[in-house]
Protein backbone atom coordinates (compact mmCIF):
# COMPACT_ATOMS: atom_id res chain seq x y z
CA UNK A 1 0.00 0.00 0.00
CA UNK A 2 0.82 3.82 -1.09
CA UNK A 3 2.55 5.30 2.59
CA UNK A 4 1.24 8.93 3.53
CA UNK A 5 2.41 12.07 1.61
CA UNK A 6 5.23 12.47 4.19
CA UNK A 7 6.33 9.12 3.44
CA UNK A 8 10.12 8.61 2.62
CA UNK A 9 12.65 5.30 1.85
CA UNK A 10 14.41 4.68 5.18
CA UNK A 11 17.74 6.55 5.21
CA UNK A 12 20.81 5.20 7.59
CA UNK A 13 20.12 4.54 11.05
CA UNK A 14 16.01 5.09 10.20
CA UNK A 15 13.51 2.59 11.44
CA UNK A 16 10.04 2.24 10.28
CA UNK A 17 7.79 0.02 13.83
CA UNK A 18 4.68 1.54 12.22
CA UNK A 19 3.25 -2.09 11.65
CA UNK A 20 4.08 -5.27 13.29
CA UNK A 21 7.09 -5.89 10.59
CA UNK A 22 10.02 -3.40 12.00
CA UNK A 23 11.59 -1.70 8.88
CA UNK A 24 15.34 -1.50 9.39
CA UNK A 25 15.87 -0.63 5.71
CA UNK A 26 17.68 0.80 4.07
CA UNK A 27 14.83 -1.02 1.23
CA UNK A 28 11.66 -0.68 2.75
CA UNK A 29 9.02 -3.41 1.66
CA UNK A 30 5.30 -3.51 1.46
CA UNK A 31 5.20 -7.59 1.94
CA UNK A 32 2.92 -9.10 4.48
CA UNK A 33 1.80 -12.31 5.77
CA UNK A 34 -0.94 -13.70 8.00
CA UNK A 35 -0.42 -14.71 11.19
CA UNK A 36 -3.39 -17.48 10.90
CA UNK A 37 -4.51 -21.00 10.76
CA UNK A 38 -3.46 -21.65 6.64
CA UNK A 39 -0.94 -18.86 6.79
CA UNK A 40 -0.92 -16.95 3.64
CA UNK A 41 -2.46 -19.90 1.86
CA UNK A 42 -5.64 -17.98 2.95
CA UNK A 43 -5.29 -14.89 0.55
CA UNK A 44 -2.72 -16.21 -1.97
CA UNK A 45 -2.68 -16.20 -5.77
CA UNK A 46 -2.02 -19.81 -5.85
CA UNK A 47 0.20 -20.03 -8.94
CA UNK A 48 1.95 -23.07 -8.37
CA UNK A 49 5.09 -23.65 -11.26
CA UNK A 50 8.10 -25.59 -10.60
CA UNK A 51 11.32 -24.38 -9.83
CA UNK A 52 13.80 -25.28 -12.75
CA UNK A 53 16.55 -27.51 -12.67
CA UNK A 54 19.33 -25.55 -12.82
CA UNK A 55 17.99 -23.31 -9.74
CA UNK A 56 19.24 -25.39 -7.55
CA UNK A 57 22.76 -25.48 -7.78
CA UNK A 58 23.23 -21.46 -9.05
CA UNK A 59 26.88 -21.52 -7.50
CA UNK A 60 27.65 -24.46 -10.02
CA UNK A 61 25.72 -23.07 -12.94
CA UNK A 62 26.10 -19.47 -12.64
CA UNK A 63 28.73 -18.91 -10.20
CA UNK A 64 25.65 -16.99 -7.39
CA UNK A 65 24.34 -17.70 -4.79
CA UNK A 66 24.45 -20.54 -2.81
CA UNK A 67 23.72 -24.76 -4.24
CA UNK A 68 20.53 -26.70 -2.35
CA UNK A 69 22.24 -29.93 -0.74
CA UNK A 70 20.37 -31.81 -3.61
CA UNK A 71 19.49 -31.62 -7.14
CA UNK A 72 16.35 -31.38 -9.00
CA UNK A 73 15.90 -35.10 -9.95
CA UNK A 74 16.02 -35.69 -5.94
CA UNK A 75 13.14 -33.89 -5.46
CA UNK A 76 11.23 -34.55 -8.94
CA UNK A 77 8.78 -37.38 -7.39
CA UNK A 78 8.06 -35.23 -4.74
CA UNK A 79 6.91 -31.95 -6.91
CA UNK A 80 3.95 -34.58 -8.10
CA UNK A 81 3.00 -35.36 -4.69
CA UNK A 82 2.74 -32.15 -3.92
CA UNK A 83 0.62 -31.32 -6.79
CA UNK A 84 -1.70 -34.00 -5.83
CA UNK A 85 -2.15 -32.39 -2.31
CA UNK A 86 -2.73 -29.08 -3.97
CA UNK A 87 -4.78 -30.54 -6.58
CA UNK A 88 -2.68 -28.28 -9.28
CA UNK A 89 -4.20 -27.46 -12.93
CA UNK A 90 -1.40 -27.66 -15.76
CA UNK A 91 -0.45 -27.92 -18.86
CA UNK A 92 3.12 -30.19 -19.23
CA UNK A 93 3.61 -29.22 -22.65
CA UNK A 94 3.63 -25.58 -22.13
CA UNK A 95 5.71 -26.06 -18.96
CA UNK A 96 7.98 -28.37 -20.97
CA UNK A 97 8.73 -25.35 -23.47
CA UNK A 98 9.80 -23.12 -20.62
CA UNK A 99 12.93 -25.79 -19.00
CA UNK A 100 10.62 -27.84 -16.76
CA UNK A 101 10.95 -31.15 -16.24
CA UNK A 102 8.86 -34.19 -15.43
CA UNK A 103 8.89 -37.60 -14.94
CA UNK A 104 7.55 -39.98 -17.71
CA UNK A 105 4.22 -39.81 -18.72
CA UNK A 106 3.43 -37.14 -15.85
CA UNK A 107 -0.14 -35.23 -16.42
CA UNK A 108 -1.52 -32.79 -13.98
CA UNK A 109 -4.02 -33.58 -11.30
CA UNK A 110 -6.19 -30.93 -13.88
CA UNK A 111 -6.28 -29.70 -16.99
CA UNK A 112 -4.75 -26.39 -17.13
CA UNK A 113 -7.20 -23.28 -16.33
CA UNK A 114 -8.26 -22.16 -19.10
CA UNK A 115 -6.18 -18.16 -20.93
CA UNK A 116 -8.37 -15.37 -20.13
CA UNK A 117 -9.65 -13.08 -23.41
CA UNK A 118 -6.97 -10.47 -22.32
CA UNK A 119 -4.29 -13.35 -22.67
CA UNK A 120 -5.36 -13.85 -26.23
CA UNK A 121 -5.46 -10.25 -27.32
CA UNK A 122 -1.42 -10.34 -26.01
CA UNK A 123 -0.42 -13.35 -26.78
CA UNK A 124 -1.64 -12.83 -30.36
CA UNK A 125 0.13 -9.91 -30.90
CA UNK A 126 3.23 -10.64 -28.91
CA UNK A 127 4.15 -14.53 -29.18
CA UNK A 128 7.49 -15.19 -31.42
CA UNK A 129 8.13 -11.59 -30.68
CA UNK A 130 12.34 -11.57 -30.76
CA UNK A 131 14.15 -9.90 -27.87
CA UNK A 132 17.41 -10.01 -25.98
CA UNK A 133 18.96 -10.04 -22.97
CA UNK A 134 23.14 -9.18 -22.90
CA UNK A 135 23.71 -10.76 -26.72
CA UNK A 136 21.60 -13.77 -26.07
CA UNK A 137 18.24 -14.28 -28.21
CA UNK A 138 14.59 -15.29 -27.06
CA UNK A 139 11.60 -15.39 -28.17
CA UNK A 140 8.38 -14.04 -25.77
CA UNK A 141 5.38 -16.44 -25.33
CA UNK A 142 2.52 -16.06 -23.30
CA UNK A 143 1.32 -19.45 -22.11
CA UNK A 144 -0.55 -20.27 -18.51
CA UNK A 145 0.68 -20.82 -15.02
CA UNK A 146 0.24 -23.68 -13.08
CA UNK A 147 -2.19 -22.88 -10.44
CA UNK A 148 -3.86 -24.93 -7.34
CA UNK A 149 -7.25 -24.54 -8.51
CA UNK A 150 -10.09 -26.58 -9.20
CA UNK A 151 -9.92 -27.60 -12.83
CA UNK A 152 -11.07 -30.01 -15.07
CA UNK A 153 -10.26 -33.10 -12.96
CA UNK A 154 -8.09 -35.46 -15.18
CA UNK A 155 -9.03 -39.25 -14.58
CA UNK A 156 -8.72 -40.68 -11.43
CA UNK A 157 -8.41 -37.46 -9.77
CA UNK A 158 -10.77 -35.95 -7.47
CA UNK A 159 -9.87 -32.99 -6.04
CA UNK A 160 -9.83 -31.02 -2.94
CA UNK A 161 -13.61 -29.77 -2.43
CA UNK A 162 -14.40 -26.63 -0.02
CA UNK A 163 -13.75 -26.91 3.63
CA UNK A 164 -16.98 -27.75 5.58
CA UNK A 165 -19.56 -26.44 2.85
CA UNK A 166 -20.23 -29.24 0.31
CA UNK A 167 -21.68 -32.51 1.02
CA UNK A 168 -19.79 -33.30 -2.09
CA UNK A 169 -15.92 -33.15 -1.23
CA UNK A 170 -14.95 -32.75 -4.81
CA UNK A 171 -15.67 -29.04 -4.07
CA UNK A 172 -16.37 -26.76 -6.67
CA UNK A 173 -14.68 -25.54 -10.14
CA UNK A 174 -12.75 -22.33 -10.81
CA UNK A 175 -15.67 -19.64 -12.18
CA UNK A 176 -12.80 -17.38 -13.02
CA UNK A 177 -13.46 -14.86 -10.49
CA UNK A 178 -11.32 -11.70 -10.56
CA UNK A 179 -11.99 -11.18 -7.33
CA UNK A 180 -10.17 -14.71 -6.20
CA UNK A 181 -7.49 -12.86 -4.10
CA UNK A 182 -8.31 -12.72 -0.81
CA UNK A 183 -10.93 -15.19 -0.75
CA UNK A 184 -12.47 -17.12 -3.18
CA UNK A 185 -16.03 -17.02 -3.69
CA UNK A 186 -16.40 -20.53 -4.38
CA UNK A 187 -13.68 -21.76 -2.73
CA UNK A 188 -12.07 -23.56 -5.99
CA UNK A 189 -9.13 -22.44 -4.51
CA UNK A 190 -6.34 -24.40 -2.50
CA UNK A 191 -5.59 -23.40 1.41
CA UNK A 192 -3.72 -25.25 3.46
CA UNK A 193 -6.83 -25.30 5.87
CA UNK A 194 -7.82 -28.14 3.32
CA UNK A 195 -5.08 -30.09 4.19
CA UNK A 196 -5.27 -29.75 8.16
CA UNK A 197 -9.16 -30.86 8.06
CA UNK A 198 -8.01 -33.99 6.81
CA UNK A 199 -5.68 -34.34 9.34
CA UNK A 200 -8.02 -33.47 12.78
CA UNK A 201 -10.26 -36.16 11.16
CA UNK A 202 -7.68 -38.74 11.86
CA UNK A 203 -8.02 -37.92 15.31
CA UNK A 204 -4.18 -37.55 16.22
CA UNK A 205 -4.33 -33.47 16.27
CA UNK A 206 -5.27 -31.18 18.95
CA UNK A 207 -5.05 -27.69 18.25
CA UNK A 208 -4.34 -25.13 20.37
CA UNK A 209 -6.49 -22.02 19.81
CA UNK A 210 -5.76 -18.23 20.38
CA UNK A 211 -2.24 -18.89 21.33
CA UNK A 212 1.35 -17.35 20.16
CA UNK A 213 4.69 -19.87 20.31
CA UNK A 214 7.40 -17.44 22.49
CA UNK A 215 9.97 -19.68 23.13
CA UNK A 216 12.30 -22.76 22.29
CA UNK A 217 13.69 -24.50 25.19
CA UNK A 218 16.25 -27.04 25.27
CA UNK A 219 18.48 -29.41 27.56
CA UNK A 220 21.87 -27.57 27.94
CA UNK A 221 24.15 -31.04 27.56
CA UNK A 222 22.19 -32.19 24.78
CA UNK A 223 20.34 -29.22 22.95
CA UNK A 224 17.76 -31.19 22.20
CA UNK A 225 14.47 -29.42 22.30
CA UNK A 226 12.72 -30.58 25.46
CA UNK A 227 9.57 -27.75 25.24
CA UNK A 228 7.90 -25.12 23.61
CA UNK A 229 6.51 -22.33 25.39
CA UNK A 230 3.35 -20.01 24.66
CA UNK A 231 1.03 -17.33 25.21
CA UNK A 232 -2.30 -17.86 25.19
CA UNK A 233 -4.84 -14.28 24.93
CA UNK A 234 -8.82 -13.77 24.93
CA UNK A 235 -8.73 -10.75 22.89
CA UNK A 236 -6.49 -9.33 20.20
CA UNK A 237 -7.24 -5.88 21.38
CA UNK A 238 -6.01 -6.67 24.74
CA UNK A 239 -2.55 -7.26 26.41
CA UNK A 240 -3.11 -9.40 29.13
CA UNK A 241 -2.03 -13.46 28.31
CA UNK A 242 -2.24 -16.42 30.31
CA UNK A 243 1.29 -19.00 29.40
CA UNK A 244 1.87 -23.16 28.98
CA UNK A 245 3.83 -25.49 26.81
CA UNK A 246 3.67 -28.12 24.69
CA UNK A 247 6.34 -31.17 25.66
CA UNK A 248 6.65 -34.04 22.85
CA UNK A 249 9.84 -36.52 21.27
CA UNK A 250 10.11 -34.22 18.16
CA UNK A 251 9.37 -31.03 17.25
CA UNK A 252 8.69 -29.03 14.46
CA UNK A 253 8.27 -25.02 13.82
CA UNK A 254 6.63 -24.76 10.28
CA UNK A 255 5.30 -20.55 10.77
CA UNK A 256 7.16 -18.89 7.87
CA UNK A 257 10.77 -17.92 7.29
CA UNK A 258 10.26 -15.00 9.01
CA UNK A 259 8.50 -15.74 12.21
CA UNK A 260 10.65 -19.22 12.42
CA UNK A 261 13.67 -17.43 12.70
CA UNK A 262 12.12 -14.86 14.85
CA UNK A 263 11.31 -17.03 17.28
CA UNK A 264 14.40 -19.14 17.18
CA UNK A 265 16.14 -15.23 18.34
CA UNK A 266 14.14 -14.72 20.77
CA UNK A 267 14.59 -18.00 22.30
CA UNK A 268 18.60 -17.44 22.24
CA UNK A 269 20.00 -20.59 21.82
CA UNK A 270 23.52 -21.23 21.05
CA UNK A 271 24.31 -21.65 17.44
CA UNK A 272 27.35 -23.11 15.25
CA UNK A 273 27.15 -20.35 12.92
CA UNK A 274 25.68 -16.60 12.62
CA UNK A 275 23.31 -18.04 10.04
CA UNK A 276 20.08 -17.77 12.26
CA UNK A 277 17.78 -15.29 10.00
CA UNK A 278 20.35 -14.18 7.91
CA UNK A 279 19.77 -14.72 3.63
CA UNK A 280 16.43 -13.31 3.80
CA UNK A 281 14.90 -13.07 0.42
CA UNK A 282 11.65 -12.47 -1.15
CA UNK A 283 10.55 -12.16 -5.13
CA UNK A 284 11.26 -8.37 -6.05
CA UNK A 285 7.91 -7.11 -8.11
CA UNK A 286 8.01 -4.67 -10.73
CA UNK A 287 4.83 -3.11 -12.02
CA UNK A 288 4.19 -1.30 -15.57
CA UNK A 289 0.72 -0.41 -16.31
CA UNK A 290 -0.42 0.00 -19.91
CA UNK A 291 -3.52 1.16 -21.65
CA UNK A 292 -4.81 -1.18 -24.87
CA UNK A 293 -6.17 0.34 -27.97
CA UNK A 294 -9.41 -2.04 -27.59
CA UNK A 295 -11.49 -3.93 -24.91
CA UNK A 296 -9.86 -6.74 -23.70
CA UNK A 297 -12.20 -8.16 -21.59
CA UNK A 298 -10.21 -7.16 -17.95
CA UNK A 299 -12.03 -8.30 -15.11
CA UNK A 300 -12.51 -11.50 -16.64
CA UNK A 301 -10.95 -14.79 -14.79
CA UNK A 302 -9.00 -15.16 -12.36
CA UNK A 303 -6.36 -12.67 -11.19
CA UNK A 304 -3.85 -13.65 -13.10
CA UNK A 305 -4.21 -17.16 -15.68
CA UNK A 306 -0.76 -16.79 -17.95
CA UNK A 307 2.12 -14.81 -18.25
CA UNK A 308 5.57 -14.67 -20.04
CA UNK A 309 7.99 -17.76 -18.83
CA UNK A 310 10.62 -17.54 -21.45
CA UNK A 311 13.18 -15.50 -19.55
CA UNK A 312 13.54 -17.53 -16.29
CA UNK A 313 16.66 -19.40 -17.98
CA UNK A 314 19.69 -18.64 -19.79
CA UNK A 315 23.48 -17.87 -19.46
CA UNK A 316 22.51 -13.93 -18.39
CA UNK A 317 21.67 -15.29 -15.21
CA UNK A 318 25.97 -14.93 -14.57
CA UNK A 319 25.31 -11.38 -14.35
CA UNK A 320 21.50 -10.39 -14.16
CA UNK A 321 18.26 -12.30 -12.28
CA UNK A 322 15.99 -13.95 -14.53
CA UNK A 323 12.54 -13.03 -14.47
CA UNK A 324 8.88 -14.11 -14.83
CA UNK A 325 5.97 -11.85 -16.40
CA UNK A 326 2.69 -11.82 -14.84
CA UNK A 327 -0.77 -10.67 -17.14
CA UNK A 328 -2.83 -9.56 -14.29
CA UNK A 329 -6.39 -9.97 -15.12
CA UNK A 330 -7.49 -7.59 -12.81
CA UNK A 331 -6.47 -4.47 -14.14
CA UNK A 332 -4.29 -1.59 -12.63
CA UNK A 333 -5.87 -2.99 -8.95
CA UNK A 334 -2.33 -3.44 -7.90
CA UNK A 335 -0.86 -1.12 -9.29
CA UNK A 336 -2.71 2.38 -8.90
CA UNK A 337 -6.05 0.75 -6.87
CA UNK A 338 -8.78 0.41 -9.89
CA UNK A 339 -11.01 0.16 -10.59
CA UNK A 340 -11.87 2.76 -7.17
CA UNK A 341 -9.59 5.01 -8.29
CA UNK A 342 -10.73 5.47 -12.07
CA UNK A 343 -14.22 5.99 -10.41
CA UNK A 344 -13.03 8.65 -8.56
CA UNK A 345 -11.44 10.34 -11.33
CA UNK A 346 -14.19 10.10 -13.63
CA UNK A 347 -16.34 11.45 -11.07
CA UNK A 348 -13.76 14.26 -9.26
CA UNK A 349 -11.98 15.11 -12.60
CA UNK A 350 -14.09 14.76 -15.30
CA UNK A 351 -17.37 15.53 -13.89
CA UNK A 352 -18.71 12.10 -15.25
CA UNK A 353 -22.36 10.79 -13.94
CA UNK A 354 -25.15 8.14 -14.86
CA UNK A 355 -24.76 6.19 -18.34
CA UNK A 356 -21.76 8.70 -19.50
CA UNK A 357 -19.86 7.73 -15.87
CA UNK A 358 -20.66 3.84 -16.78
CA UNK A 359 -20.00 3.89 -19.92
CA UNK A 360 -16.29 5.79 -19.41
CA UNK A 361 -15.62 3.02 -16.45
CA UNK A 362 -16.12 0.47 -18.52
CA UNK A 363 -14.11 1.84 -21.34
CA UNK A 364 -11.17 2.73 -18.97
CA UNK A 365 -10.97 -0.86 -17.02
CA UNK A 366 -11.39 -3.12 -19.90
CA UNK A 367 -8.53 -1.70 -21.97
CA UNK A 368 -5.90 -1.98 -19.04
CA UNK A 369 -3.04 -4.52 -19.49
CA UNK A 370 -0.70 -4.67 -16.03
CA UNK A 371 2.52 -6.60 -16.21
CA UNK A 372 4.08 -7.87 -13.05
CA UNK A 373 7.50 -8.99 -13.84
CA UNK A 374 8.51 -11.14 -10.72
CA UNK A 375 12.62 -11.24 -10.11
CA UNK A 376 14.79 -13.36 -8.94
CA UNK A 377 16.65 -12.65 -5.59
CA UNK A 378 20.17 -14.48 -4.62
CA UNK A 379 20.67 -15.00 -0.78
CA UNK A 380 23.08 -11.99 0.87
CA UNK A 381 24.61 -12.91 4.27
CA UNK A 382 23.68 -9.50 4.89
CA UNK A 383 19.73 -9.55 4.36
CA UNK A 384 18.01 -10.72 7.55
CA UNK A 385 15.35 -10.95 10.30
CA UNK A 386 16.92 -9.95 14.05
CA UNK A 387 15.16 -8.83 17.46
CA UNK A 388 15.49 -6.20 19.86
CA UNK A 389 14.33 -5.48 22.92
CA UNK A 390 12.59 -2.27 22.60
CA UNK A 391 10.45 -3.90 20.25
CA UNK A 392 7.48 -6.53 21.34
CA UNK A 393 3.79 -6.87 20.69
CA UNK A 394 0.95 -6.69 22.60
CA UNK A 395 2.11 -10.15 24.66
CA UNK A 396 5.82 -9.42 25.42
CA UNK A 397 6.94 -11.67 22.54
CA UNK A 398 10.04 -9.92 20.45
CA UNK A 399 8.47 -8.42 16.96
CA UNK A 400 10.75 -9.12 13.65
CA UNK A 401 13.16 -6.55 12.49
CA UNK A 402 13.78 -6.62 8.94
CA UNK A 403 17.13 -5.20 7.36
CA UNK A 404 17.68 -5.88 4.03
CA UNK A 405 18.67 -3.98 0.47
CA UNK A 406 18.12 -5.41 -3.17
CA UNK A 407 20.77 -6.85 -4.77
CA UNK A 408 22.29 -5.45 -7.31
CA UNK A 409 21.79 -8.51 -9.45
CA UNK A 410 17.91 -8.61 -9.30
CA UNK A 411 18.64 -4.66 -10.02
CA UNK A 412 19.98 -5.45 -13.12
CA UNK A 413 17.07 -7.70 -13.43
CA UNK A 414 14.61 -5.24 -12.96
CA UNK A 415 15.86 -2.56 -14.92
CA UNK A 416 16.00 -4.71 -18.22
CA UNK A 417 12.41 -5.82 -17.15
CA UNK A 418 11.34 -2.23 -17.01
CA UNK A 419 12.87 -1.74 -20.47
CA UNK A 420 11.13 -4.75 -21.99
CA UNK A 421 8.01 -3.42 -20.65
CA UNK A 422 8.31 -0.42 -23.02
CA UNK A 423 8.53 -2.70 -25.80
CA UNK A 424 5.70 -4.46 -25.01
CA UNK A 425 3.58 -1.89 -24.72
CA UNK A 426 4.54 -0.44 -27.73
CA UNK A 427 4.27 -3.78 -30.13
CA UNK A 428 1.17 -3.45 -28.92
CA UNK A 429 -0.18 -0.36 -29.11
CA UNK A 430 -0.73 0.40 -25.65
CA UNK A 431 -0.23 3.67 -23.89
CA UNK A 432 2.12 3.32 -21.37
CA UNK A 433 0.70 4.80 -17.59
CA UNK A 434 3.69 3.79 -15.71
CA UNK A 435 5.12 5.64 -12.95
CA UNK A 436 7.05 5.57 -10.14
CA UNK A 437 6.43 7.82 -6.58
CA UNK A 438 9.36 8.26 -4.36
CA UNK A 439 7.37 8.46 -1.32
CA UNK A 440 6.02 5.01 -1.83
CA UNK A 441 7.27 2.12 -0.04
CA UNK A 442 10.46 0.23 -1.81
CA UNK A 443 11.20 3.33 -4.17
CA UNK A 444 14.81 2.58 -5.12
CA UNK A 445 17.30 4.62 -7.39
CA UNK A 446 19.60 2.44 -10.01
CA UNK A 447 21.93 3.77 -12.23
CA UNK A 448 20.08 6.96 -12.41
CA UNK A 449 16.60 5.45 -12.70
CA UNK A 450 14.10 5.19 -9.76
CA UNK A 451 11.81 2.39 -9.61
CA UNK A 452 8.77 1.45 -7.12
CA UNK A 453 9.59 -2.16 -5.89
CA UNK A 454 6.76 -3.85 -4.48
CA UNK A 455 6.78 -7.15 -2.21
CA UNK A 456 6.16 -10.66 -3.19
CA UNK A 457 4.93 -12.34 0.19
CA UNK A 458 7.32 -15.05 -1.08
CA UNK A 459 9.80 -14.60 2.44
CA UNK A 460 12.41 -17.19 2.23
CA UNK A 461 15.70 -18.35 3.52
CA UNK A 462 16.19 -17.45 6.95
CA UNK A 463 17.36 -20.78 8.46
CA UNK A 464 19.32 -22.29 4.96
CA UNK A 465 19.58 -25.63 4.40
CA UNK A 466 22.67 -26.91 3.36
CA UNK A 467 25.32 -29.99 3.93
CA UNK A 468 27.39 -28.74 6.41
CA UNK A 469 26.38 -27.66 9.59
CA UNK A 470 29.21 -24.63 9.32
CA UNK A 471 27.56 -22.82 6.74
CA UNK A 472 23.69 -23.88 6.76
CA UNK A 473 21.05 -24.33 9.69
CA UNK A 474 19.40 -27.29 8.77
CA UNK A 475 19.87 -30.40 6.94
CA UNK A 476 18.59 -31.78 3.38
CA UNK A 477 15.36 -32.96 5.42
CA UNK A 478 15.09 -29.50 7.26
CA UNK A 479 16.24 -31.01 11.00
CA UNK A 480 18.11 -28.78 12.74
CA UNK A 481 22.13 -29.26 12.90
CA UNK A 482 22.08 -27.66 16.30
CA UNK A 483 19.24 -29.10 17.70
CA UNK A 484 18.74 -32.82 16.36
CA UNK A 485 15.22 -33.44 17.19
CA UNK A 486 13.70 -29.73 15.70
CA UNK A 487 12.34 -29.20 12.08
CA UNK A 488 12.40 -25.98 10.63
CA UNK A 489 9.81 -26.44 8.08
CA UNK A 490 9.26 -23.87 5.14
CA UNK A 491 10.49 -21.71 2.48
CA UNK A 492 13.05 -20.21 5.22
CA UNK A 493 15.14 -23.52 4.21
CA UNK A 494 15.51 -22.50 0.67
CA UNK A 495 19.53 -21.76 -0.65
CA UNK A 496 17.82 -20.11 -3.77
CA UNK A 497 14.15 -19.32 -5.01
CA UNK A 498 14.94 -18.52 -8.93
CA UNK A 499 11.28 -17.32 -10.39
CA UNK A 500 9.08 -19.81 -9.16
CA UNK A 501 6.21 -18.58 -6.33
CA UNK A 502 8.45 -20.69 -3.11
CA UNK A 503 4.53 -22.70 -1.88
CA UNK A 504 4.91 -25.81 -4.67
CA UNK A 505 8.49 -26.21 -4.05
CA UNK A 506 8.17 -26.07 0.00
CA UNK A 507 5.47 -28.23 0.35
CA UNK A 508 7.20 -30.82 -1.76
CA UNK A 509 10.49 -30.39 0.25
CA UNK A 510 7.81 -30.64 3.62
CA UNK A 511 6.85 -34.74 1.86
CA UNK A 512 10.66 -35.51 2.23
CA UNK A 513 10.83 -33.86 5.72
CA UNK A 514 7.79 -35.79 6.45
CA UNK A 515 9.71 -38.86 5.72
CA UNK A 516 12.55 -38.08 7.58
CA UNK A 517 10.33 -37.22 10.60
CA UNK A 518 8.38 -40.69 10.30
CA UNK A 519 11.86 -42.67 11.16
CA UNK A 520 12.81 -40.50 14.18
CA UNK A 521 9.60 -41.13 16.19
Amino acid sequence: MPRSSDARRLGLGQVNSDSYLVQNGPFESDTTYARVIGGTTNHWEAKTPRMLPEDFKMKTNFGKGIDWPFEYKDILPYYGKAEYELGVSGDVASQEAIGVVFEENYIYPMQEIPPSYLDKIVGGKLNGAPTAIRGEKFKLNVSTFPQARNGVPNKGYKPIGAVNTHQDNSGERCQGNTNCVPICPVQAKYDARKTLVKALLTGHVDLLTQAVASKVCTDPLTQRVTKIEYKTYDSIQGSAFGSGSVSGKVFILAANAIENARLMLASNLPADNDYMGRHLMDHPYLLAWGLLTENAGVMRGTSCTSGISTLRRGKFRNNQAAFAIDIHNDGWGWATGSPYSDLLDLVNNKNKFGTALKSGLINQVSRQLLLANMVEMLPEFGNRVTVNPNYKDRLGNFRPILSWSIPEYSLEGIAYARQLSKQIFQRLGAEDFTTYDPLNYGYTSFNGNGYEIRGGNHLSGTHLMGECRLTSVVNSKQRSWMHDNLYLVGPGSMPSIGTSNTTLTMAAVTFMTAEDILKVI
